[in-house]
């Protein structure tokens, strides 16, 4: 397993504190001695690399991340699994093009959960508020686009439309039957090779990660997301995994960095 810290944000003044939770949470991982699959978790025995970010020029950080990611995607030659510990949303865009750039291949895909869709605007660069919406309208299949958790979406007639082509499995599907759901997530995602998956820790309700800059009730446990994850993670078309939105200055008492250990502990 490689982790890459990317701590990146979008400039836009509202997710501030996101660039230093890379660092909260391989911390906080260093406390965990093992996960629940009884895997032991040395931080020793993890390789672990950064990507250097300027967050004064947005434009710049974008370039920074596709070139470096694209590099770490070249010289991943063992095909290990490599987790990106972000930072803000807005760093999938670029981590993605990196991603899709190295496998080529039209039967990739993107498994995301997130609260929200990340469609509203076009914003150029793409921020953590939009970077979805460009990513498939610069040509990237909608199709291929699987979204988990989401329950605050649609702000306007556009996006509700924008939204029709991607494949949604919203709050309320997932508690109205949460392993029928969850089947059908693992189908989906078994088509696509190969795979990427995004976490946005909004996709939880705030009373398990407090520690986020868009706080959204009623959303999925800390434990039904580890549930999905231990089964996604087992697919072996999945190649790469980023965790977004944890933001170490909104956080109470430790609560979100220490889930996000958790999280990248049960992904290992």
């Amino acid at each position: 397993m490689l982790f890459v810290k990317v701590p990146a944000i979008n400039g836009l003044g509202r997710t501030k504190g996101c660039e230093r939770a890379p660092e909260a949470i391989i911390k906080a991982l260093d406390e965990i001695w093992s996960n629940e699959s009884g895997k032991e978790i040395n931080i020793k025995n993890f390789k672990i690399e950064e990507i250097k970010i300027n967050n004064s020029d947005i434009k710049e950080s974008n370039k920074t991340l596709y070139n470096e990611a694209k590099k770490i995607f070249e010289e991943n030659k063992k095909n290990k699994k490599i987790i990106f510990l972000g930072g803000d949303h807005s760093i999938t865009y670029s981590l993605f093009l990196a991603f899709k750039k190295k496998f080529q291949n039209k039967s990739l895909g993107i498994l995301i959960f997130d609260a929200h869709a990340d469609c509203v605007n076009n914003f150029k660069p793409p921020t953590n508020e939009d970077w979805l919406r460009v990513l498939i309208e610069e040509g990237f299949p909608a199709t291929n686009v699987i979204l988990v958790g989401a329950r605050n979406v649609f702000r306007n007639k556009q996006e509700r439309d924008f939204l029709k082509r991607i494949n949604i499995f919203s709050c309320k599907e997932l508690f109205e039957d949460f392993k029928g759901s969850c089947n059908l997530i693992m189908e989906a995602a078994r088509k696509f090779d190969p795979l990427y998956i995004s976490v946005d820790i909004d996709v939880l309700d705030p009373a398990f990660a407090p520690g986020t800059s868009y706080l959204e009730p009623a959303g999925l446990t800390s434990r039904e997301l580890i549930f999905i994850l231990q089964h996604l993670i087992m697919l072996k078309n999945l190649k790469a995994i980023d965790l977004v939105e944890i933001n170490p200055e909104k956080d109470i008492n430790n609560i979100t960095v220490k889930l996000g250990a958790k999280i990248i502990a049960e992904l290992n």
